[in-house]
């Protein structure tokens, strides 16, 4: 399949909702309503049209970035309704034929930033005082219905003809990987046997069975859905309390591109292409807000804000527009005072707008835990780790220190290492490093002050501490042997090795991505010349070689 399939032009991830294509937002009160209304000419690319409100990466990026509008420039919303625009179709899905004509890694990113998305959702609404309430006003397949299952409570019109569906199976010889089959079975609790009945109908399930499935919250007729949506909405938003009646801008985050750099105003990327490797720094200003209430002043300038803004871009761009860089070689840098001052704020009681930036901080941060690229913590001279600075040592796969008392490395602990970020796994990233070694944990979080290299060896902080002598050979060779590796070795590797302690939603959701899905797009069954996938919308019936593994 991948001989056939289209380049894939790069995807750019910033927009606004004055450029929404396929979004329409409005705000009434505490209830924001957005309404999908996909423009079925305006792909990502060409070569398919998305009909029946499918999507593509396209209509994923306005959806998060509607999120994280809600979530920061309208703390006054307290319920989301999230419908359809089109009569009797509420989301049909992922668009096929731009999965069929996709590269098989634009598949894999596309699926989870799909479900990232997803999970910023079910976030919000944990901790956002943000509730989502998906009206189904027409049938709801595949991606469409995982989209619904994100949200709080689903209500289905019940008109005799919408339905949820999951038809990846039966029509397509994939599975509903964006989470889908985690979410029911996970979130929603559906016995197995319906969950296998329901993931192999490529029809659905209708009206009073679905309620009675679990697969939707409630139906109601097209005489009292304008006003059943409106009583549930009304419901969902005195359910929890409002955090504040005003909000902020987030206004764009640019770069200076050239061909082997990006630069941001906090983050820099400096390419090397012969060696497939990339080196991110992220700087931390002189100083920054010393309270709460000049942070939220400061609005999206504050610079921790700004700044993961920014990592969030670079990160989704590496993803998906280098898809042939192996490596990324990461630096934080900057005053350990301006980081531990951060932090301070961003654990403190603060106000709504350090909470809401401290949940981004922690979705970013899940995003460079599940990016598929090798991370080398880079710890030379000037850099700084210091407590959510050491949270992107913790996140990387190994950590390289320099052992070198002229030039000096900074570390340092503060509550940001306590658990303010948790992993998907929902451990902390030290108590995740040190799983089988739980007291490793306290001794770091007790360490005071700043401190060196030496100190940060006897916590186990590194991987490796080459001196002043070796320093150079030594990384040169750890680069070169990781990008000499198989790409899709690494890809497995890191994603079974970075999740250890115990299995949530999430992990399994991401590990499926990496498994099930890597595996499945890629097998004759479904992308091959007589593959599901393939003849889907052809007068050809699939083929499928019928042995079982």
């Amino acid at each position: 399949m991948a001989a056939h399939a289209a380049p894939t032009q790069p995807v750019a991830f910033q927009t606004h909702p004055s450029r929404y294509q396929h979004w329409k937002l409005s705000f009434e009160g505490d209830i924001a309503t957005l309404v999908m209304a996909v423009q079925q000419h305006l792909g990502q690319r060409e070569g398919y049209e998305l009909k029946l409100n499918s999507y593509d990466i396209g209509v994923d990026i306005e959806l998060a970035d509607a999120t994280q509008r809600i979530r920061f420039e309208h703390p006054e919303v307290r319920c989301v309704v999230v419908t359809g625009g089109l009569d009797r179709v509420f989301c049909a899905g992922a668009n096929i034929v731009m999965l069929r004509t996709s590269t098989h890694g634009f598949k894999v990113n596309f699926c989870k930033y799909t479900n990232e998305t997803r999970l910023y959702l079910e976030d919000a609404s944990a901790n956002s005082s943000v509730k989502f309430l998906a009206a189904l006003n027409g049938t709801a397949s595949g991606g469409g219905y995982e989209l619904a299952i994100a949200c709080d409570k689903i209500l289905l019109a019940d008109d005799r003809n919408s339905a949820v569906s999951y038809p990846e199976v039966p029509l397509l010889g994939v599975l509903p990987g964006t989470g889908g089959l985690t979410r029911i079975t996970d979130k929603r609790k559906l016995r197995r046997d319906h969950c296998d009945a329901f993931s192999t109908v490529a029809e659905g399930i209708k009206g009073k069975r679905a309620v009675e499935w679990n697969l939707v919250d409630g139906i109601a007729s097209l005489s009292k859905w304008n006003d059943t949506v409106k009583e549930w909405a009304r419901k969902l938003a005195d359910s929890v309390p409002q955090r504040a009646s005003k909000g902020v801008e987030l206004d764009e985050i640019r770069c200076e591109a050239s061909a082997d750099a990006r630069r941001y105003k906090h983050v820099t990327l400096e390419f090397d292409r012969a060696q497939r490797v990339v080196e991110l720094t992220i700087r931390a200003p002189d100083s920054g807000a010393k309270d709460a209430a000049e942070a939220l002043a400061q609005g999206s300038g504050w610079w921790v804000l700004r700044a993961f803004r920014e990592l969030d871009d670079a990160l989704c761009n590496l993803r998906f527009n280098e898809p042939d860089i192996a490596l990324v070689l990461l630096r934080a840098k900057g005053p350990a005072a301006t980081w531990s001052k951060m932090d301070e704020l961003l654990s403190g009681g603060g106000n709504w707008f350090t909470t809401e930036t401290r949940h981004l901080v922690k979705r970013v941060l899940k995003r460079l835990d599940n990016t598929a690229k090798s991370l080398y913590a880079i710890c030379d001279e000037g850099t700084t780790w210091c407590g959510t600075g050491l949270e992107l040592a913790l996140a990387c796969d190994r950590t390289y220190v320099l052992d070198d008392e002229a030039r000096p490395v900074t570390f340092a602990v503060t509550a940001a290492n306590t658990g303010l970020f948790p992993m998907s796994n929902g451990l902390s990233r030290l108590q995740t490093r040190f799983l089988g070694t739980p007291a490793k944990v306290d001794e770091v979080l007790g360490t005071a002050g700043h401190f060196g290299a030496a100190q940060a060896h006897e916590l186990g902080l590194d991987t490796y501490m080459p001196d002043a002598i070796d320093w150079d050979d030594e990384l040169r060779l750890a680069i070169e042997e990781r990008a000499s590796f198989s790409p899709d070795a690494m890809t497995g590797m890191e994603a079974n090795l970075r999740f250890a302690g115990p299995e949530t939603m999430e992990t399994k959701i991401f590990g499926r991505l990496s498994a099930w899905q890597n595996w499945i797009f890629q097998r004759p069954n479904a992308v091959g010349e007589r593959g599901a996938l393939t003849c889907y919308g052809t007068p050809n019936r699939p083929a499928f070689d019928v042995a079982r593994t």
